[in-house]
């Protein structure tokens, strides 16, 4: 789920920040270019992890700033195809499901996705559930349900030049998951009997 990224990278250090030590204005900068960021392929940024070179301290002409060549080592954010999760329902609708792992929301089961067979049902404006039909007993899927999911892909769309009012917001990655790959619900959310080795199709 998280990985270890080596970057190099041009780093203008302000003249504000020229009395701390360097290292320490060096990391500063960095979290503020980098942390909660994604990058495309190596995914998202979650802490600077360490600084292992910066060389230089040019100043350009017409500018202030010393510029330095910092390399450094970045925790990403990056599931691999294949890997078991665990998270939370954060929104059902007649398009599917997302999920959230707290920290990243841009996980998506899209209805054809879903387990079958399968039905959504509206409970308000813009919420409803998902029920899967497991032998004759219905098993809901609702907002707030933890689950172990296995993800199904991972994307890095293109920057719309445009986007069309009622689109969902611009995410620059995005994680899909299939519920014929999912392992198994958490305890707590269903009250049944039904072994869900089934519901995984094991």
């Amino acid at each position: 789920m998280f990985a270890l990224s080596l970057i190099e990278h041009n780093l203008p250090i302000p003249p504000r920040l020229q009395h701390l030590p360097l290292m320490k204005a060096i990391s500063g900068e960095l979290e503020k270019l980098f942390l909660d960021k994604v990058i495309q392929k190596l995914g998202l940024c979650i802490s600077v992890h360490d600084i292992r070179s910066a060389e230089g301290g040019i100043v350009l002409p017409g500018e202030g700033s010393s510029t330095y060549k910092v390399v450094f080592r970045l925790i990403m954010f990056r599931p691999f195809v294949g890997e078991v999760l665990i998270g939370k329902v954060e929104k059902c609708d007649d398009k599917g499901l997302q999920l959230t792992l707290g920290f990243f929301n841009d996980i998506y089961v899209p209805e054809h996705l879903l387990r079958k067979p399968c039905k959504y049902q509206k409970v308000s404006k813009d919420e409803g559930v998902w029920i899967w039909d497991y032998e004759g007993d219905e098993l809901t899927i609702e907002k707030n349900e933890e689950i172990r999911f296995r993800v199904y892909s991972v994307k890095y769309p293109t920057i719309p030049i445009e986007q069309e009012k009622d689109e969902k917001p611009f995410a620059p990655m995005e994680i899909t998951i299939s519920f014929q790959m999912v392992w198994v619900f958490l305890l707590g959310g269903l009250n049944t009997d039904v072994h869900l080795a089934s519901f995984l199709g094991s």
